[in-house]
């Protein structure tokens, strides 16, 4: 299976007189039309994919419904509350396992840290930062046999900037 993990893309400045409650931060207009950028060139370069799935933040869930709609039929994601901020990557690599089952490509979009510690567990076995995603930035992992701790492989990185540069030649 081969596992893409998609960071938010940018989000509005944080106000706690806006958004009291951090969830409900959207992306910035820039954030929208850059995330639309990334996304078409990851559909692009991956082609399809079975499922996404989402954290439940606001600006996670734009990112992810732009990302669906990357692609030719659209995709529509689920929310996951394992992906939310403070979810646990052990839970997070071991729901992909048991929820998509024959699934050939799935995409992840959700937050930083948790994001990277799913890198770490699924190449190291420990739930530890290894890299580092940008806002609508992405990361494959390939994982050959099954999809569990320390049974992956990084296939690349590419930031939103690296993706946007595609149409910018």
């Amino acid at each position: 299976m081969e596992l893409f993990l998609v960071r938010h893309g940018p989000a509005v400045a944080r106000n706690p007189a806006r958004w009291p409650d951090d969830s409900g931060r959207p992306l910035s207009a820039d954030g929208v039309r850059e995330t639309r950028v990334a996304a078409k060139a990851f559909a692009e370069e991956v082609k399809a994919i079975d499922r996404i799935a989402t954290s439940p933040f606001r600006r996670a869930v734009r990112t992810a419904e732009i990302w669906g709609e990357a692609f030719d039929p659209p995709m529509r994601a689920v929310e996951w509350s394992e992906l939310s901020l403070g979810g646990d990557p052990v839970r997070i690599l071991a729901r992909v396992a048991r929820d998509w089952k024959g699934a050939s490509r799935g995409v992840l979009v959700g937050h930083e840290p948790e994001l990277v510690e799913v890198i770490g567990l699924s190449l190291t076995g420990e739930a530890v930062p290894i890299a580092r995603l940008s806002r609508a930035g992405t990361a494959a992992l390939e994982f050959p046999r099954k999809v569990a701790p320390a049974a992956a492989r990084l296939e690349w990185l590419v930031t939103r900037k690296q993706w946007m540069a595609r149409f910018e030649r």
